[in-house]
């Protein structure tokens, strides 16, 4: 299990695989550190911002995910994002690029089938914090925070190949309604290994 962040120790010591979010502007930045992980998911590619008021150029994003006993555990990282804030945050299909919309839709175990790219699930029955991977977290005075969650599944080959940052403080949810987290803000690329 990911040790705890312990403040003014250097990310890239604590969370192996972090990468600092750089503006998106027709290129892509590449991760600032190299894939160090006990996970099977981490970053290792770009991390792009596309609303730097929300999601500060600068900012370092980082994820893990450990798989056990039919089950799947992640933790997401942030430091430098804006202070005191909270942020929906979502697994999704696609590698990060140059828009937001490039990520495609959330991570699915079981695949709405009635979704399509241009058209997320809208399904409660799939678009739920136990279908999907949703790190909603709420930022300190200094603009760290954490959020980890257990999901009852695990990857197989088709796994999620980015973490994208929304705009909504939080995945909102209404009893017999879909998940929903509004605007993407950033987006960090991750790899299966």
């Amino acid at each position: 299990m990911p040790r705890p962040l312990a403040r003014r120790a250097p990310l890239a010591l604590l969370l192996g695989a972090t990468a600092l979010v750089a503006s998106c502007s027709g290129t892509i930045a590449q991760a600032a550190a190299p894939l160090v992980t006990q996970g099977v998911l981490a970053a290792n590619g770009p991390a792009v911002t596309y609303d730097p008021a929300a999601a500060p150029v600068g900012a370092r994003v980082a994820v893990h995910v450990t798989p056990h006993r039919g089950a799947t555990t992640a933790t997401f990282r942030v430091e430098g994002m804006v202070p005191d804030r909270g942020y929906a945050v979502h697994a999704h299909v696609r590698p990060c690029g140059p828009t937001g919309a490039d990520a495609g839709p959330h991570h699915q175990d079981r695949i709405d089938p009635a979704a399509t790219p241009q058209k997320p699930s809208a399904d409660p029955a799939y678009a739920n914090p136990r279908n999907e991977i949703w790190l909603d977290l709420r930022t300190d005075a200094t603009g760290a925070g954490t959020a980890t969650t257990t999901v009852p599944f695990a990857f197989t080959d088709r796994a999620p190949e980015s973490v994208v940052i929304h705009e909504k403080e939080m995945t909102a949810t209404a009893h017999g309604q879909a998940g929903t987290a509004g605007g993407r803000l950033a987006c960090l690329t991750s790899v299966w290994r």
